[in-house]
């Protein structure tokens, strides 16, 4: 059985490993895996301490299987009907032996908290394999949404 919660400061080091996992399995990486840990868990747990970004765990087995980051940017207040602030998904990751749901109860989770919580627009950068994921719960490609890398 998968349970998922809130993800607490205690958590930051399970957290670390499932962001090691998620972004050295795509792309080389270029630091060291202990250096990495050290500095993602500090990270993480300044973070989710702080209440700056909000992260939610699948437990299975008393084991972190999952996850899924929020962090909010808050808009410039405007007199008009529409909500002042906007939410940028990360790093919603689930280890291959536990898919199968997972992922979708995550992203249900944090979709839930945002609605709650006055969000306007979600943003957030999908990986190829999970853009059939993120349509189905009403995320679309094209919009009037501009980037610009630096």
């Amino acid at each position: 059985m998968i349970d998922v919660r809130a993800a607490t400061p205690d958590d930051a080091p399970d957290l670390a490993e499932l962001r090691w996992e998620f972004r050295s399995g795509r792309v080389p990486a270029v630091e060291p895996h202990d250096r990495f840990i050290e500095r993602c868990t500090e990270w993480m747990r300044r973070e989710l301490a702080a209440h700056s970004w909000r992260a939610w765990v699948a437990v299975s087995d008393g084991g972190i299987v999952g996850q899924i980051w929020l962090d909010t940017v808050p808009k410039v207040p405007n007199p008009v009907a529409e909500r002042e602030c906007h939410a940028y998904v990360s790093n919603l990751y689930v280890r291959p032996a536990a898919r199968g749901g997972v992922g979708t109860r995550l992203l249900q989770t944090a979709l839930a908290w945002a609605t709650a919580n006055g969000v306007d627009r979600i943003v957030l950068w999908p990986t190829e394999a999970s853009v059939a994921l993120y349509a189905r719960h009403g995320f679309t490609r094209a919009g009037d949404v501009m980037e610009l890398t630096c």
